[in-house]
């Protein structure tokens, strides 16, 4: 049987042996919630865009049943188009997070 800390008596864990699994395990954890963030992130930009694309659909069939009305839905346009932008900025910014976290952290 291969030597790891799961098969040996408690007579023979190191504290260098208790010191990595601890670090590996504290690693891999931070692995699994910085992955959890980025998730959550595409989910939003996802939900977001959705969001946004709708409500310029909606406003550019609005223009189109009505073109003398078409200005007042400029606005929605440029504000749905706004959203999306900042949705993306927001994932941008939270992967470079979740990368920076988990490069900065030991791994060992």
């Amino acid at each position: 049987m291969p030597y790891t800390s799961l098969t040996t008596s408690d007579s023979s864990i190191t504290p260098q042996i208790m010191q990595d699994e601890g670090a590996m395990k504290a690693f891999q954890s931070v692995a699994q919630s910085t992955a959890l963030a980025v998730q959550d992130a595409v989910d939003n930009l996802r939900n977001v865009n959705t969001i946004s694309s709708t409500a310029i659909g909606v406003a550019m069939a609005q223009m189109l049943a009505v073109p003398a009305d078409a200005e007042q839905y400029t606005p929605i346009v440029t504000a749905a188009q706004a959203l999306a932008t900042s949705a993306a900025a927001n994932f941008l910014v939270v992967g470079q997070n979740a990368a920076t976290v988990l490069s900065g952290f030991p791994s060992k």
